[in-house]
């Protein structure tokens, strides 16, 4: 039956499911299924493993392969903090653009997506057309893996993954691969007046810092690879965003504890970079070791996700470029679930509607224009699947 709501509709109803990623987002997916339903279409859930979230995933059309997948995530960063000039939650129109949380990053995709599927159980498309709804992409991109193995065993496979990312609806062919680490630097206390007597947490953890800011020069000043040199900057970046630690100035800080995050460029690994920082750190927990015991360098992995490569003739690419008509060469920094797909076998690209200089912003918003030229891309999409 056809769908009783717009995209817009849709949009607004996804809007005020504050689905922030420490939280649940099982309201909205609730919705979701209802909507799915009233629309024919059976829905499937992925659960996390305290079963507070879940990853979503439905199937339109024959029961064959060369599926077009519509990926999008369902999770928004906070707005605590922030300088709203209307409610987060609420969608509302000012100027042209729809402002609301997670509007442009990236429930403003999912609506398209979910109108489309609705669509395409309407018109009865010839080739299937599949959606992939994720949770926890904003934190480093945790709830797509166990999604797509399960579409993977219990779907038809598909041909082309377009990730609705806000990519201006440009064909984004590759992004960074992406990875996060807590480092834990164990030391031991003494006055600072004897401090060659103890182990410094926060002077030690300064020089795996400093390891990264080396890293960073050498790779700066390095020649790029082909592919590479399509991306800002050029390399893989290595960054520190936040550190604590100590007690007191005149005692030899007994802890420190920081971040380090890696953006692999396409033909380097995360883990290859990991690997190598955990060498260094080694190394130097044997020096801190040697003065006391006790001392350590403890490391644990927070997320890791796979880069997106520029494919030879990819059905995805093909298809996205053939309905936007961008020809375009476009690559982007920031890291996506398109990776994921793509390491597990599919074709896949970004293309969605909105500016990433919008994400995770106050009054983040989507065009309407932007938002209406989704649409018609979507339109396009299932018109070419009913052929």
């Amino acid at each position: 039956m056809p769908s009783p709501l717009t995209p817009r509709q849709i949009l607004e109803r996804l809007v005020a499911f504050p689905t922030v990623s420490r939280d649940s987002n099982l309201a909205l997916v609730d919705w979701v299924e209802e909507f799915l339903e009233g629309a024919g279409i059976t829905a499937h859930r992925v659960w996390n493993e305290e079963r507070t979230k879940a990853a979503l995933y439905a199937h339109v059309g024959p029961e064959v392969d060369g599926a077009v997948v519509l990926s999008g995530h369902t999770d928004v960063v906070p707005v605590e903090g922030q300088d709203w000039s209307s409610d987060p939650w609420t969608l509302t129109e000012r100027d042209g653009r729809l402002y609301g949380r997670g509007t442009c990053d990236m429930k403003g995709f999912d609506a398209l997506a979910l109108a489309a599927l609705a669509l395409a159980q309407e018109t009865g498309v010839k080739r299937p057309l599949q959606i992939a709804l994720s949770f926890d992409e904003e934190v480093g991109c945790l709830g797509a893996p166990a999604m797509i193995d399960e579409m993977a065993r219990c779907l038809p496979k598909g041909r082309a993954v377009i990730v609705g990312e806000p990519s201006r609806m440009q064909v984004v062919t590759g992004h960074k691969g992406g990875g996060g680490l807590i480092c834990h630097v164990q030391g031991h206390e003494v006055h600072s007046s004897i401090m060659h007597r103890g182990v410094n947490a926060i002077m030690s953890a300064a020089r795996l810092i400093d390891w990264a800011n080396r890293r960073n020069a050498q790779s700066a000043a390095a020649r790029p690879s082909e592919v590479a040199a399509l991306f800002d900057p050029p390399w893989t970046t290595v960054h520190v965003g936040t550190i604590r630690g100590g007690t007191a100035g005149n005692i030899t800080a007994r802890d420190c504890r920081f971040d380090m995050g890696f953006r692999a460029v396409p033909g380097e690994t995360v883990e290859e970079w990991v690997a190598t920082f955990e060498a260094e750190a080694r190394a130097l927990e044997a020096e801190m070791k040697a003065i006391h015991p006790e001392a350590q360098i403890r490391i644990a992995r927070l997320f890791g996700y796979p880069p997106l490569r520029p494919e030879s003739e990819g059905a995805a690419e093909a298809l996205a470029r053939r309905l936007s008509g961008d020809n375009g060469t476009h690559v982007v920094s920031y890291g996506t679930e398109a990776g994921q797909f793509q390491a597990a076998g599919y074709s896949a690209v970004v293309c969605g509607p909105g500016d990433i200089a919008q994400a995770h912003q106050p009054d983040e918003y989507l065009e309407v224009a932007q938002f209406e030229e989704g649409w018609a891309f979507l339109q396009r999409l299932v018109a070419d699947l009913a052929r």
